[in-house]
């Protein structure tokens, strides 16, 4: 029996490596590791023994939080 919940779609969901989420975010890698450390950033997913990979849709929920703060703070 088929559940009614459908899957998400493939599609849906795309991973993004270091070099990409750097230039996106342009924090150093360094940087991001810290605010994985200190919760302040989403934690990659393990694709194996020595990849990671982060979701594109938790790092935009990321950039966007960044951006709502900075209008929460000009709007003060």
């Amino acid at each position: 029996m088929q559940s009614s919940t459908p899957l998400s779609v493939p599609g849906d969901l795309i991973l993004e490596r270091l070099p990409q989420v750097k230039a996106r975010t342009g924090l150093s890698r360094s940087e991001i590791y810290r605010r994985i450390a200190m919760g302040d950033f989403p934690a990659p997913v393990k694709l194996g023994q020595r990849a990671s990979a982060w979701s594109k849709h938790e790092v935009d929920a990321w950039i966007s939080q960044r951006i709502a703060q900075r209008d929460a703070k000009g709007a003060a």
